[in-house]
């Protein structure tokens, strides 16, 4: 049974969450004595209200059920996505709403697609504002929920497991609380590193906190039209190359390595090490394909560039790619649909789900060459549930399917089909630039209004891997 007024309470603190980040904006707009600070304190005076409003009305002291913990998260993204347009709207510099929360949920989801044709023309605050959506939704918002309120129950455990990505999670604690704020601690030491690391690169102070939101978060979201190219620094691609990799691993892995003290931790993670090779992999191949221009350092940190941007989901770029010759594009077409590690920040469909899969695959050959074998399948040393299997298989099944009815959904409002396959695959993997049309030079501004829609419910579909956010709007899930 979902208790309405129980779902509506907890949505109504996220909401309230939102508000309260909101206030950050204001800073950033005194600091630059911007005229937006009017606008930018109503737009968090009615988020928390609103807020308020839900949690007051709805006041209770009970525990979330198993069902209604995926109408938590699945209704609290909807619903800070929706608040979090009132930054862009109330100011004016976004005026259409379809723009606004494109914009916005591209940001929770840290997709990193924007509908900005220059992003330098935006005030500070409101660059400030993209980048702390990807930080807040990078490592969840529901997560972070966790962390900081309690008395949520068992619901807590399921809240943890519908927002965090890929088939398993990773327990640090066995009291979900603990999980929840070891993770956003490890996420926040992180973040300062990398910031750090920037300002002492040469990036200023504003552009490397916005630069460090989006890097970690695998978001994508930049202060300059020209992306990371701006800078046009070995120095700051490096270190922004190195964090989207530890970004695009998983979180709990960071934990145990930190807490043991060693970095083997890495190498026995078989899920890293696959993640890790085919970086390399891919790297070799687009290099081959890539002219020398100015020198051998330049061109392997170009091609490192994308496709470690690319496989993580990030989207931030040097170059526009989409010029590549028709291989180097293959490559990264392909690190689209893996995406990045479970437990990180990175979407896709998590390179252990491929792995599980391509395993299942050896097994059923093996199966019609030894037909009375009993054969288990293991990941590493654990043995896994033939459930968890099927979830991974029609998981994958269910990504390619709804990929494509955004293609023929795109084509059908006039997009030509790379383009639209290019858009669906991008937004439904949180990857945020593709190719064609909606390639890293370029933006989505032009889609029409309805496009802007689906995209923002594939990038929803995406960050919430399918099952959470399908489950809710199912007629059997509000029944007793």
């Amino acid at each position: 049974m979902v208790r309405r007024e129980v779902v509506l309470n907890y949505v109504g603190k996220i909401i309230v969450i939102i508000g309260l980040a909101m206030l950050l904006n204001v800073i950033w707009a005194l600091v630059y004595k911007e005229t937006t600070v009017w606008q930018l304190l109503i737009a968090s005076f009615i988020t928390i209200s609103l807020g308020g409003g839900l949690t007051k009305t709805y006041h209770h002291n009970q525990s979330l059920n198993y069902r209604e913990s995926f109408a938590v998260v699945t209704l609290g993204w909807i619903a800070a996505s929706l608040v979090g347009t009132l930054p862009f709207l109330l100011t004016g510099h976004i005026p259409s709403f379809a723009d606004a929360l494109f914009e916005t949920v591209s940001g929770f989801t840290t997709t990193g697609a924007s509908v900005l044709a220059d992003v330098e023309a935006m005030p500070y605050s409101l660059l400030f504002w993209r980048s702390l959506t990807h930080w807040l939704g990078g490592m969840g918002i529901i997560v972070l929920f966790i962390s900081v309120i309690g008395g949520m129950g068992y619901g807590a455990n399921q809240l943890f497991k519908a927002e965090i990505t890929g088939p398993v999670s990773d327990k640090i604690s066995p009291r979900i609380k603990e999980t929840a704020r070891f993770l956003w601690i490890t996420y926040v030491v992180l973040t300062i590193v990398l910031i750090i690391l920037l300002l002492a690169a040469g990036m200023g102070f504003f552009d490397a906190v916005c630069h460090g939101f989006s890097t970690v978060a695998t978001g994508g979201f930049s202060t300059k039209n020209q992306s990371i190219a701006y800078w046009d620094s070995g120095a700051i691609q490096w270190i922004i190359i190195l964090f989207m990799f530890l970004c695009g691993a998983s979180f709990a892995l960071h934990y145990q390595v930190y807490s043991k003290r060693t970095l083997k931790q890495y190498l026995v993670n078989r899920e890293f090490r696959m993640y890790s090779l085919l970086i390399i992999i891919a790297t070799a191949i687009v290099i081959l394909g890539l002219n020398l221009g100015n020198g051998i350092e330049h061109k392997v940190r170009e091609a490192v560039f994308q496709v470690v941007s690319v496989i993580t989901t990030t989207g931030f770029s040097t170059i526009d790619y989409d010029q590549w010759a028709p291989m180097g594009k293959g490559i990264l077409w392909l690190l689209m649909l893996v995406g990045g590690c479970a437990g990180s920040t990175a979407g896709g469909i998590k390179v252990i789900r491929h792995l599980i899969s391509l395993q299942r695959v050896g097994i059923e050959l093996k199966h019609m060459l030894h037909p009375r074998a009993m054969i288990s399948q293991k990941f590493g040393d654990k043995f896994l549930d033939e459930a968890l299997v099927t979830n991974v298989l029609q998981f994958i099944f269910l990504y390619v399917f709804i990929a494509g009815l955004g293609t023929l959904v795109m084509t059908a409002l006039g997009l030509d089909l790379l383009s639209s396959l290019s858009a669906s695959i991008a937004c439904l993997g949180n990857v945020g630039p593709g190719f064609a049309a909606v390639g890293p030079a370029v933006n989505y501004g032009f889609i029409p209004d309805i496009g802007k829609y689906v995209l923002c419910l594939l990038m929803l579909l995406g960050r919430l891997e399918i099952y959470t956010f399908i489950l809710v709007f199912i007629p059997d899930y509000w029944r007793e």
